[in-house]
């Protein structure tokens, strides 16, 4: 493989010294940018979109030919797996993702396939590797795949939801199955993510969007448990370097302090936690990763840059901290707002590491 040129990502997931912090956006290859929403009406839709290895990978370049990003992310989807599992993804516009079958009840969970990914999800695999050989060593890849709760309630509520009643119903009056669909969902997503790194991804993240909204007992053994089983099965050495692994769940608050004995390298943190609270929580044990709020992005120039400047305080100096939105950035964004937050950052962030 093609000698790294930029590390700054890895480096600092590893807690090791870096000479800036380096910066990355969730979601930023997206509809925020007039470039992907052209290569989206070229595809015809979403699905066809993510499905496409040469479409795939040239929306994951366009924001680093617009931007100095550290790194890029596999452009995809945290379904691809239950659709994998003959669930029937699609999407409505507006309406966001739907299924055409849900899971109703045990028998649906019992009957549930464990999918060969690299057969069913081949095209994921190969984007990853025409993404790896785009990039030419510039900067690493990012794999990624969304934790099992959180595609777990998709599959049972059928798409997106406010009170996730159906799903947390499930957990609630049969946990026995709950668990069994956990299981499957951690394996086959262990699958999937072992399959990324062997085409070429560089770090792994694990999207745990929806694990803020069960009680704290119900979290660690629906969602934090799974998580658990997927860092422990992962491949965390690949082409001589370690691929870290960052878990985020969003609005996770004080359980960041139980996620970190996950073994993981890095959390995410959301804008609701300050930095330094977390850096407090987690004991230096791992890199942070964070936490401008997306919102932020709508204001000023001067505010923006306030901002990203209150982000790098909140951490502090020293190692461990990558830059990034505390969730992903609206579709409604000014692309030239992004440029703001990574010149500020480029600009501040020496000082940091002095």
């Amino acid at each position: 493989m093609t000698e790294l040129k930029n590390d700054l990502f890895l480096r600092a997931l590893l807690r090791e010294p870096v000479e800036r912090t380096p910066i990355w956006m969730m979601r930023q290859a997206g509809r925020y940018l007039p470039e992907y929403r052209a290569t989206r009406a070229e595809a015809g839709d979403f699905m066809s979109l993510c499905s496409n290895p040469e479409l795939a990978c040239e929306v994951t370049l366009q924001p680093l030919r617009r931007y100095q990003f550290d790194a890029a992310i596999l452009f995809s989807d945290i379904l691809t797996i239950p659709d994998a599992m003959g669930m029937g993804l699609y999407f409505s516009t507006g309406e966001g993702p739907k299924f055409k079958r849900t899971i109703d009840s045990a028998a649906d969970v019992k009957n549930l396939p464990i999918p060969d990914v690299a057969d069913s999800l081949d095209y994921v695999m190969a984007a990853v590797s025409k993404i790896r050989t785009a990039l030419d060593g510039s900067v690493p890849l990012i794999g990624f795949a969304g934790s099992p709760w959180t595609v777990a309630t998709y599959m049972i509520e059928g798409g997106s939801s406010k009170t996730y009643s159906k799903a947390k119903a499930l957990l609630y009056s049969d946990p026995e199955s709950a668990d069994l669909l956990m299981e499957k969902l951690a394996q086959t997503t262990t699958d999937y993510l072992n399959a990324q790194i062997r085409a070429g991804a560089q770090a792994i993240m694990v999207f745990d969007t929806w694990g803020s909204v069960l009680e704290p007992e119900a979290y660690r053994r629906f969602s934090l448990a799974s998580m658990q089983q997927i860092v422990d099965g992962l491949i965390r050495e690949q082409d001589g370097r370690r691929v870290p692994v960052v878990l985020f769940t969003k609005g996770a608050g004080t359980r960041l302090r139980a996620m970190v004995d996950t073994g993981c390298d890095g959390l995410g943190v959301d804008w609701t936690t300050d930095l330094a609270e977390a850096r407090e929580l987690t004991g230096g044990k791992v890199a942070l990763q964070g936490n401008l709020d997306p919102s932020l992005l709508y204001a000023s120039d001067e505010a923006i840059r306030d901002g990203v400047i209150r982000v790098l305080e909140s951490y502090g100096k020293g190692p461990g901290h990558v830059f990034n939105l505390g969730h992903g950035i609206h579709p409604e964004i000014d692309p030239a707002k992004v440029g703001v937050m990574v010149d500020t950052l480029r600009e501040h962030s020496p000082r940091f590491h002095s």
